[in-house]
């Protein structure tokens, strides 16, 4: 992770953040000298200690906003706070939900759940982020997409749909915004070792009665052919190059970090 403060004084907000990958972007934000605000469905004092603990460590200040996405009443309550007291500079799309079940046996309230958190969030964080971004006459803006945004695999209709449409939100803004000194580019992680992927790991464990090492195996098989987890700060270390000037014209690219997933 960079020692280098090249975020100092601009405020990063990443949706879906209380843990996991979007932690880990928000650490390394943080790290960067930038002020971040997470993000998530915790209620906000159980994230204070956890807040407190990353400005310690980065010297940076470390907000939590608590907001459900499926509301957007509520996503834009969130984005007017924010650009109205400190503008936002660095935006990642990041909050997802998921469920997993054939087309013809997919519950509605679920599908309607995942266009809005997925792909319509995103939509309205966006548009509300871009006119600040237009004044200070610099952006950044991450969608976070996945493998699964140019391949399929069967039972999850909702995440391959919207990790799908959310590429083409990125080129549509990114040919907007670019002459306002904004970028807008896809993360297409692979499989990150997430508190989500450790849960069905140690499920698979207790069905097939078999050990960690295993579980693991079996889990990545036919997925990442480096047969290891992509890790997590080193999706957050991407992010935070974006945001320097070397990434001035990567613009509207889909980046993936899948161990070669893609390739085959």
């Amino acid at each position: 992770m960079t020692n280098r403060k090249i975020l100092s004084g601009k405020t990063a907000l990443v949706t879906g953040s209380s843990a996991g990958l979007g932690l880990s972007m928000g650490r390394a934000l943080a790290a960067a000298g930038c002020r971040v605000f997470l993000h998530g469905l915790e209620p906000e004092d159980s994230m204070e200690a956890l807040c407190a603990q990353i400005s310690g460590d980065t010297g940076a200040d470390v907000l939590y906003r608590r907001a459900d996405l499926a509301d957007p009443g509520a996503v834009v309550a969130l984005m007017e706070e924010l650009t109205r007291c400190f503008g936002v500079d660095v935006l990642v799309n990041n909050a997802v939900v998921r469920h997993i079940a054939p087309i013809d046996d997919f519950p509605v309230e679920h599908w309607d759940r995942a266009l809005a958190v997925n792909l319509s969030a995103a939509f309205h964080t966006t548009r509300l982020a871009l006119p600040g971004m237009r004044l200070r006459r610099w952006g950044r803006i991450f969608n976070m997409s996945s493998v699964y945004g140019s391949r399929s695999t069967p039972n999850r209709i909702d995440y391959v749909t919207t990790k799908s449409a959310l590429l083409g939100m990125t080129r549509s803004v990114a040919v907007e915004a670019a002459a306002d000194g904004i970028t807008c580019n896809a993360l297409c992680p692979g499989a990150v070792h997430t508190p989500g992927a450790e849960e069905r790991i140690r499920k698979l464990m207790g069905e097939e009665s078999v050990p960690y090492e295993e579980a693991v195996a079996r889990f990545l098989a036919g997925k990442q052919p480096s047969l290891r987890f992509v890790e997590a700060a080193h999706v957050a270390e991407l992010l935070v190059f974006l945001c320097g000037e070397a990434g001035n014209e990567i613009n509207g690219a889909m980046l993936p970090m899948e161990g070669g997933w893609l390739a085959g």
